[in-house]
């Protein structure tokens, strides 16, 4: 290992500077009274030190993430394919801000195991948005003017690599969803999941589903907030095995797409119960004034129609709007079909 693997950060020349300054006295004391250096031991790799640091119990070791481009796994059963996408964008509303940066990482998966098998495929492009790089969008993705000026994105690998997609996965597919759909309309068509919102991270014993903490949580680091690494770390975080789902986010995710999820309302629910409402995940919709909620299949919407009685409308009667949603539609922004559940007598 050389010397400057060792720097701590300080200015390494200057120091150098200083002690050659120093009275020559001084020096030929410190080198009359300085200890006879051990042999030097043979250097450790760098995964050699980091094993080393790993065994002992006050240090946690990170490693950069280094995307997979081919997974040797055996399919035990019918395999499918996912798409993991990810965009950068000028903005957080779809309807005025732009599309800067579009990628997508496929790869087949074991439907039984959710492993992923074979190759992986990549694009990842820059996009004009025709309109300057506002100033947060340069600060969070590092994306400039002169970087997508005149690039256009390559719509054909892009339309390629999403049909026959069986489930397309973003961390959080209700930001992405819509931006996506606005560049290209024929993703509407396609069944979506959101790894976010889909899988229930708190429950799995982590404090926060921000992708860079669930990498950082299984070892990796990596470049965050461009569109291909935020991809590639996706898919190493879902292939990994969920604490308490007893099977990794892939496969919990391709279960969960083919269940029905719905929008709950608590309908003329009393201002009373709006703590309650809250401290339970409700969520309030200041243009129809109603408490709401999402539920994850048909078994969480009568359980839920059955709290609701019992907590928040003590027993009486009441009719619920809810709105079905299935992967087609979900995180679609656009609204679902509509029905009641109907409280009581």
């Amino acid at each position: 290992m050389s010397a400057g693997q060792l720097g701590f950060g300080f200015d390494d020349e200057a120091v150098a500077a200083a002690q050659a300054a120093a009275p020559a006295k001084v020096r030929k004391a410190k080198a009359a009274s300085a200890p006879v250096a051990a042999p030097a031991s043979p250097a450790l790799s760098a995964e050699a030190m980091a094993r080393e640091l790993e065994r002992h119990p006050d240090y946690r070791v990170l490693r950069r993430l280094v995307p997979a481009t081919h997974f040797d796994h055996v399919p035990v059963g019918p395999v499918a394919r996912i798409v993991i996408l990810d965009t950068e964008t000028t903005g957080l509303d779809s309807s005025r801000d732009q599309v800067m940066e579009l990628a997508l990482v496929s790869v087949q998966v074991d439907t039984q195991t959710g492993q992923a098998t074979g190759p992986v495929e990549v694009y990842d492009g820059l996009r004009d948005p025709g309109m300057p790089v506002p100033k947060i969008a340069r600060e969070v993705t590092g994306i400039t003017d002169d970087m997508v000026a005149g690039e256009q994105l390559d719509m054909a690998r892009i339309t390629s690599l999403l049909d026959g997609a069986d489930l397309v996965i973003a961390h959080n597919a209700g930001f992405d969803r819509p931006f996506v759909e606005g560049i290209l309309p024929q993703a509407s068509k396609l069944n979506w999941a959101c790894s976010f919102a889909d899988i229930d991270w708190t429950a799995a014993g982590h404090s926060s589903a921000k992708l860079s903490y669930l990498a950082s949580a299984l070892g990796w680091f990596y470049d965050a907030h461009r569109a291909e690494m935020d991809c590639h770390a996706l898919l190493t975080v879902l292939l990994a095995e969920v604490p308490g789902l007893g099977r990794n986010g892939v496969a919990h995710l391709l279960a969960s797409s083919r269940m029905p999820s719905y929008r709950l309302q608590a309908t003329g629910a009393p201002f009373a119960a709006k703590d309650l409402l809250k401290n339970r995940g409700y969520r309030w919709n200041s243009d129809d004034k109603v408490w709401h909620t999402r539920l994850g299949g048909d078994a969480e919407l009568q359980a839920e129609c059955e709290w609701l009685q019992k907590a928040v409308y003590g027993g009486r009667a009441a009719r619920l709007a809810w709105e079905r949603y299935d992967a087609q539609s979900r995180y679609s922004g656009r609204a679902g079909v509509p029905g009641w559940a109907q409280l009581g007598a």
